[in-house]
């Protein structure tokens, strides 16, 4: 079919003949329905073909098709019988043909196409080549039918007439005895012996009879007793209920302790055991209940779900229990803020009302009943941020911990409990993507960057076996020499449809699916590798500094740093790895015997974004540290906010009186330069210097003094 070998085609059409009478002609066509060849049976008329497309009538183009057509097909001289009137029935049947060459390849030789087909069992493709159109002949294919179906009739007649004559000899053979024993029940109900009439002839009868009447007599005889017991047992019967009535109170007793039993496993079941919210089973449950009143009685409902904002940092921060702490208080001020607002939304009967509810972790959820508009969940959400504006005091710390809410309404975005929490759980996602602090309602277009985001997880889970990472180094400048002292290693991950997507969105997103290790192993080897790299170039880097992730930072790392170091030949006073302050916080101890071992290897350690955690200072003097980065955010804003001024002002002291290295971060203005220089903060990196470039563009900042024409422009400003 594909080179159109019509002695071929018309070879395997007249097997198709061959294989049924009923079989009236054979066409093959290719894949857009033309016909290739044509062969039909000597005894009839020549049939004029319908149009493919209504042969093929509603079918896709891999289905087989089945259409019917009118005509007298059969010749003048025939041996068929003559169809009968509304029986010249023909059916077109349409079977498409696959092969795993493309037939829009017009190139293909026969040795290419059969090594193809050769290699059929391991292609991922097939098309369609052609089709092959069968003519069958209704009339005749009954005809071919009927003896096969006469046999099985009379097959059937003759197995049903068995059964009727087994049946009947069966039945007369059953109920014989049944008048007997009908004869005895009735002897047997009015306790007269049973006479034996009938069963002279069978022995078993004539025992069970024997059976029967010694029974009845001894019912006799056991009626008379049972007069006698009756008695005795009227006056058991009042002795017992003396000692009934003692049970009695000791049924309720015990009916008392598996109420309040039932109570506490209740509360086990349904609370949070930290918070005593309702948690997410009673959630579900009353919810669902809640949306069915609602839609009985055509009224609003929203659901909100909260998230709270850093929480995690809390976590690494302060310890777990005072994570447990601040949850308790964010339960309290969220049941006392929405049940104090009866304005606002109100409940039909107190067993329906769920307002606050814990999910699990950080996760809480408001429902909001009878809303008289969508504006009010707004309200109610405006209420619940400002609260939250209000320091909570834990363990001695103020802490302002903020909410992302999302919201979601009932009548308008769904009405199930699972897709309302997805809505609203999606709502809450890009309000905390777009900022956090903020509350925003689910919209349709908002599921578009779910299936987004969905799909940049499964890009981000082959980006390095794909090779679309990449570094982009910062260089950090001595405003003494200008010199580049350092660079920064960030990682940059360059989508094949993206293109180039920045760290904040997909490192978040790695730490969330647990990816974040491999994406810093891979980070920690290409950097170590391209210095090597730039040593062979004769270009001098003292060192580079690569960013660790809090999930990241395990004893199996530590083993990793050394095997990476080992493999790829790089001194270790040139790898700087930048912590945070997380990291510190998070068991002493094990932290202090880590970074110890990474000191002995000769890895240089420094703090990035130093005083943004809620982190004592007293690790700087019992950890091995080499450098203190300020953060960006201090250097931005030193002009705006005398606090961060002085704050940014007193770590330049400490770092100097504690012989640490320092680095300024996020410089961009002449100003924050200048604050920085005079107040003795002399590396700087930032895009007052340079932005991140590729490891092709960095070889060329290398140069000594390659800065320092600029410097001399920004002291004479």
């Amino acid at each position: 079919m594909y080179f159109n070998d019509q002695d071929e085609l018309r070879s395997t059409l007249q097997d198709f003949l061959k294989s049924s009478p009923a079989i009236l002609y054979a066409v093959a066509r290719d894949q857009g329905g033309a016909e290739l060849s044509r062969v039909q049976r000597a005894d009839t008329h020549e049939y004029a073909l319908a149009p493919f497309d209504q042969i093929r009538g509603s079918a896709s183009v891999l289905e087989t098709s089945l259409t019917s057509h009118s005509g007298n097909f059969l010749g003048t001289d025939s041996e068929q019988p003559a169809p009968l009137p509304g029986q010249d029935r023909i059916l077109d049947l349409t079977i498409p043909v696959f092969s795993v060459v493309n037939p829009l390849l017009k190139n293909v030789d026969r040795a290419a196409f059969g090594t193809t087909l050769a290699a059929s069992r391991t292609a991922t493709s097939v098309y369609v080549i052609g089709y092959v159109q069968l003519g069958i002949s209704l009339p005749q294919l009954l005809l071919e039918s009927v003896p096969a179906i006469a046999t099985v009739l009379a097959i059937a007649v003759a197995f049903v007439l068995l059964c009727i004559i087994f049946s009947r000899h069966m039945t007369r053979r059953i109920t014989a005895p049944f008048a007997i024993i009908k004869r005895m029940a009735d002897d047997i109900s009015s306790g007269t012996a049973v006479q034996p009439e009938g069963l002279e002839n069978s022995g078993e009868f004539k025992e069970i009879v024997v059976l029967l009447n010694t029974i009845i007599g001894g019912l006799n005889t056991y009626k008379t007793q049972m007069e006698v017991d009756h008695h005795l047992l009227s006056m058991k019967v009042e002795e017992r209920t003396s000692q009934l009535s003692k049970r009695n109170e000791e049924l309720n007793r015990a009916v008392k302790e598996v109420t309040e039993t039932k109570n506490r496993l209740r509360q086990l079941a349904y609370y949070d055991s930290l918070t005593g919210l309702p948690n997410r089973r009673l959630f579900t449950e009353q919810l669902d209940l809640l949306l069915r009143l609602a839609r009985r009685n055509k009224e609003m409902l929203a659901l909100l779900f909260l998230d709270l904002d850093n929480f995690k940092r809390i976590n690494d921060s302060l310890g777990h229990s005072s994570g447990d702490l601040l949850l308790r208080e964010v339960a309290k001020r969220l049941t006392w803020c929405v049940r104090e607002s009866d304005v606002v939304a109100h409940y039909i009967e107190s067993s329906s009302r769920i307002d606050v509810s814990r999910l699990g972790g950080d996760e809480f959820t408001v429902v909001l009943n009878q809303l008289d508009s969508a504006e009010s969940a707004g309200k109610v959400a405006q209420r619940l941020l400002d609260m939250f504006a209000q320091p909570i005091t834990i363990d001695g710390h103020d802490l302002v911990v903020t909410p992302s809410i999302g919201i979601a309404i009932a009548q308008d975005d769904t009405g199930t409990v699972e897709n309302l929490l997805k809505a609203a759980d999606t709502a809450m996602y890009h309000a905390k993507t777009s900022g956090r602090n903020k509350y925003m309602f689910y919209t349709s277009n908002m599921d578009a960057a779910g299936v987004e985001r969905l799909k940049l997880e499964n890009d981000l889970r082959r980006a390095i076996e794909r090779k679309e990472l990449q570094l982009h180094y910062q260089p950090q400048v001595n405003t003494l020499t200008g010199t580049v002292t350092g660079a920064e290693a960030l990682m940059r991950w360059q989508h094949p449809e993206l293109g180039i997507i920045p760290p904040f969105k997909f490192i978040p997103l790695a730490e969330e699916m647990g990816l974040i290790g491999a994406l810093g192993e891979w980070g920690l080897h290409e950097a170590c590798r391209q210095m090597v790299e730039l040593q062979a170039l004769g270009r001098e880097l003292p060192k580079v500094s690569v960013n660790v992730s809090a999930l990241q930072f395990n004893q199996s790392f530590i083993k990793r740093v050394s095997e990476v170091l080992a493999a790829t030949g790089l001194r270790p006073m040139r790898l700087q790895l930048e912590l945070t302050e997380g990291i510190m916080m998070d068991d002493k101890e094990a932290t202090l015997r880590a970074l110890t071992h990474l000191k002995e290897l000769g890895v240089q350690l420094s703090i990035d974004d130093f005083g943004t955690g809620y982190s004592s200072l007293s690790y700087l003097s019992r950890f091995p540290l080499d450098e203190l980065k300020i953060d960006r955010s201090f250097v931005i804003d030193f002009d705006k906010s005398q606090n961060d001024a002085s704050l940014v002002i007193a770590i330049i002291a400490m770092a100097r009186s504690m012989r640490l290295q320092l680095v300024a971060e996020g410089v961009e203005t002449r100003e924050q330069y200048h604050f920085l220089r005079s107040n003795g903060a002399s590396v700087i990196q930032g895009y007052l210097f340079s932005k991140p470039v590729p490891f092709a563009e960095l070889k060329d900042l290398l140069a000594p003094g390659y800065f320092k024409e600029q410097i001399a422009e920004l002291n004479a400003y």
